[in-house]
């Protein structure tokens, strides 16, 4: 059995995230790419010893030799082409932020349903040994009853004309970054928080440039997300997460392979642990190959994209901003 992908788009992210990790799984291959301009497509395909090159996200679509598509577009892309795969009968890997709002999220999460196809956001984190690590860990009880959940990811992003701060393309620091920052504040705080108050950087009128959130969980812990792409935090990936009796703090738990340190304190002791250096993009691979090969369930599925989007959703409108629009 083997799992054959086509990427929608020559995207910066496509090499490290699918092309690689793919150049040394048994089961699955990139056999073709389609791109708004040819010679880009040509190029990325080139580069990458992928086979095929379409003329259009359309023809790449309609290949009957693709099972399944890669979607790195930009964010306001997202749910019209995860929503076209899905009608071309494809399963569909899905860069985040999912989708521009929540609503979009629920219509493309309803339509993964009822096609049986796999659809799985692309938080490849969730799928690193790291990350099972902290969530195991919580659960367990060693920290106690949760007390409070710190999260953020900023990195520094001084390229204003990049599609990130494009509002007409669901750009803003909260949908990039900030996409991040929910999603470990959602895992690692064990349930979907409600957002208290949000506080804004703009870069121009819609687009945050940075953004902080308070949250409540609904078992009555509190939590932070940071995030940025350009603030005075220039580079912050990190989760604490307090109990009554312990915490732990992990840096970078987004990339562990390029570095990463987990310290607990609990029972009077501290220890720090660490994991395999194998990317995260591959263990997301490995899980997506599964689930489209053998049924395995994804911890990124659709309908968890929905909880995800509609925190987001929550913080703009706490900051004053309205949520982003599909393009």
């Amino acid at each position: 059995m083997s799992l054959r992908i086509g990427v929608l788009g020559a995207a910066r992210i496509a090499p490290t995230a699918l092309v690689k990790p793919a150049a040394s799984h048994p089961s699955v291959s990139v056999d073709a790419v389609a791109a708004r301009s040819p010679d880009r497509a040509q190029a990325f395909a080139t580069r990458h010893r992928v086979p095929r090159v379409h003329a259009s996200y359309e023809a790449l679509l309609a290949d009957p030799d693709i099972d399944a598509v890669y979607n790195p577009l930009p964010n306001g892309l997202h749910g019209r082409w995860t929503r076209a795969a899905l009608e071309a009968g494809k399963h569909v890997l899905c860069e985040k932020p999912f989708t521009a709002n929540a609503a979009e999220a629920r219509e493309i999460a309803q339509l993964a349903h009822a096609s049986g196809r796999v659809v799985m956001e692309a938080f490849h984190y969730r799928y690193h040994p790291l990350a099972l690590r902290v969530e195991d860990i919580v659960a367990s009880g060693e920290l106690g009853t949760l007390q409070r959940v710190e999260t953020a990811l900023c990195f520094p992003l001084p390229v204003f004309s990049d599609i990130r701060y494009d509002y007409e393309l669901a750009g803003g620091a909260t949908m990039d970054a900030g996409c991040y920052a929910v999603h470990m504040a959602r895992v690692f705080g064990g349930e979907t928080p409600a957002v208290v108050s949000a506080s804004a950087k703009l870069r121009d009128r819609f687009v945050d440039r940075a953004m902080t959130a308070e949250l409540r969980y609904p078992s009555g812990h509190t939590g932070r997300i940071e995030c940025s792409m350009w603030s005075s935090s220039l580079l912050k990936i990190s989760a604490k997460v307090i109990g009554s009796r312990g915490s732990l703090t992990v840096l970078n738990p987004v990339m562990p392979q390029a570095f990463h340190r987990l310290s607990v304190r609990a029972g009077g002791a501290r220890r720090t642990e660490k994991f395999p250096r194998r990317a995260s993009y591959a263990y997301q691979l490995d899980a997506f190959a599964a689930a489209v090969l053998h049924g395995e369930p994804v911890k990124t599925p659709a309908a968890d994209a929905v909880e995800t989007m509609t925190v987001i959703d929550e913080i703009y409108r706490a900051a004053g901003l309205p949520p982003r629009e599909p393009s």
